[in-house]
């Protein structure tokens, strides 16, 4: 029997008003699934779907994606792939809220282009949801024609919105006819999409196959044999590569791309059923991120760049160090780099100014280069979400009548702590910034006093002992740790770090933290960087879901967060009940 659909719209995290659907379960339930439409179509296609689950128990979510559907915009376009990632999250949060269901209790049933978006949340955000289904996941499209990727990177450049329209006909797409015809006289299938969000969709996959092992998540993979649209030899590379203790890939000779749409749909479906039931008859366990730092995913990257660079790239290496450590050093940025660490506060100060300079034209060519590097654009962002989470969330603090009190443990100079303070002149708010390093106090006490802010304190401090953080008299309702734990592979110090600002925050208190869950050049800059040590720049990535399961160990929920179109740096925000 079809079950009933609730209609609404909802707002997502800029403001935009998504069109969405809501399927009541039979019963009060606590249990949800989240359905994602393939590209091209809309949440309306996906009743079907919904009714040969046949999960009556359990909650139903869809929306129209952006420019998709009965949702607005530009048709078959967004701002970027990572919006409609993040529209994801937003809409899962507001769902889960509004219903009062745990985000532990959450499976996804996602198609093609939905099942890389639902991929990629899982991979970026690290929502700690029961299972994930992912029906031909379109990791590679085949365009046919040659250089195409990089024909649509110059086709951007010249046009920043340009759309193409889908070769995708649909008798390429299943064999039932009267599916076919369905989907031809649907009025609301959207036939093209917009270049940056086809070009988004193949550099995110890219870094999610790259990086699938940092997914733990149960995890089905339901594969066409016919497909001719996406390329099913991506998909088992992304298999292959998941952590996920329980995963399945099934394989379904003969079916077109919208296996759930074929002539014997029921089988992938009920595949999709049993794997969604048998993910709720056992709790995960997520007590192993805490010890990612001994073994795993990260830790066998971590160890490996400890070792020799492999022959067969020894050379590259050697040369690109060559070149920064000589010519290099024409490049100011470059220079400091060499002189302090590529990781020290003065050399993230020079990256956050981006401004080229160096000795000749040259010198401030190769600067603009090096200030250029996707690590140092993704750090720039970083800053940008970490002052606009600080500033809103001292405002809704400031709002409710609390006085806002703020504490950082690894300030540096504490340039966007005291833009904060400079912009919210009218509130009570005060912070204590907190550094190891002397110089960098030292320059953020000048800085403060060229803005005329006396509502600062600047204290030397070291932010891994708990005992120290524990004395601190102000107890702090927001708490900041930016770009310090990525410096370091260990947990044990990170744990004792937590448990100092869990105790010293104020009940219902904030804690906002960053994390670098992926980067692309990590082997480059472990080969060729030093750190502020003078030592070989190694890190040991954390995942997203190792970060914040070592937040929440403590007693600290994560409630939000934001991460660069690069997928490279986060900024969440945690609460204490």
């Amino acid at each position: 029997m079809a079950r009933t659909c609730e209609e609404g719209m909802i707002t997502t995290w800029d403001g935009t008003e998504l069109f969405c659907r809501t399927w009541a379960p039979a019963a009060p339930s606590d249990k949800a699934l989240i359905l994602i439409h393939r590209g091209h179509e809309h949440s309306g296609r996906l009743q079907e779907l919904l009714d040969l689950l046949d999960m009556p128990d359990f909650w139903a979510f869809s929306w129209d994606n952006r420019g998709h559907g009965r949702s607005p915009g530009a048709r078959g376009h967004a701002p970027s792939y990572s919006a409609l990632v993040r529209d994801l999250d937003t809409f899962v949060r507001h769902v889960c809220a509004k219903q009062r269901i745990p985000i532990e209790n959450v499976a996804v049933v996602a198609n093609s282009v939905g099942a890389v978006t639902a991929a990629a949340w899982v991979h970026d955000y690290a929502p700690p949801i029961r299972s994930m289904v992912l029906a031909a996941p379109a990791f590679r499209i085949k365009l046919y024609v040659p250089f195409a990727v990089p024909g649509l990177r110059l086709l951007l450049r010249a046009r920043p919105k340009a759309t193409i329209s889908s070769y995708v006909k649909s008798k390429m797409l299943t064999h039932d006819p009267e599916q076919s015809r369905a989907y031809d006289e649907d009025p609301l299938i959207t036939r093209d999409i917009s270049v940056n969000i086809l070009l988004g969709l193949h550099d995110t996959s890219t870094r999610i196959m790259d990086d699938a092992g940092a997914i733990e998540t149960p995890t089905l993979v339901l594969s066409a044999g016919s497909d001719w649209v996406v390329k099913n030899s991506a998909q088992q590379r992304f298999y292959e590569g998941l952590s996920s203790r329980t995963k399945q890939m099934v394989f379904y000779p003969g079916f077109f791309h919208a296996l759930l749409y074929e002539t014997e749909r029921e089988k992938p479906i009920a595949a999709a059923r049993a794997f969604v039931l048998e993910s709720f008859t056992h709790d995960s366990d997520r007590s192993a991120l805490l010890r990612a730092d001994q073994g795993g995913h990260t830790r066998t990257e971590y160890d490996l760049l400890c070792q020799p660079a492999p022959f067969s790239r020894s050379l590259g290496f050697k040369l690109q160090r060559l070149a920064m450590t000589t010519g290099g050093r024409l490049s100011k940025g470059i220079r400091i780099g060499c002189e302090t660490g590529f990781d020290s506060g003065r050399s993230l100060d020079y990256v956050y100014e981006d401004t080229a300079r160096g000795w000749s034209p040259l010198g401030r060519l190769v600067d603009r280069g090096y200030l250029d590097a996707v690590g140092w654009k993704g750090i720039r962002i970083r800053r940008i979400h970490l002052a606009a989470m600080v500033k809103e969330t001292a405002k809704r603090i400031a709002a409710e009548g609390t006085p806002v009190r703020i504490l950082d443990l690894a300030t540096g100079c504490g340039r966007y702590v005291l833009d904060v303070l400079d912009e919210l002149r009218e509130h009570d708010i005060n912070a204590v910034l907190r550094d190891w390093e002397p110089r960098n106090l030292e320059q953020g006490r000048e800085l403060a006093k060229s803005l005329d802010l006396e509502n600062v304190v600047f204290e030397q401090g070291d932010a891994f002992d708990k005992e120290s953080i524990v004395a601190i008299t102000q107890r702090p309702n927001i708490v900041i740790v930016s770009g310090l734990y990525e410096l370091f592979p260990g947990n044990r110090m990170l744990i004792a770090s937590l448990e100092g600002i869990s105790e010293v925050l104020q009940d219902g208190g904030c804690f906002i933290y960053t994390c670098q869950p992926w980067h692309p050049q990590v082997e480059m800059i472990a080969r060729t960087l030093t750190n502020r040590d003078g030592d070989p720049w190694i890190m040991r990535r954390r995942t997203q879901a190792e970060m914040d399961e070592l937040v929440r160990s403590v007693g600290l929920a994560k409630q939000d967060m934001l991460v660069d179109d690069f997928g490279i740096f986060t900024v969440s925000i945690a609460s204490k009940a």
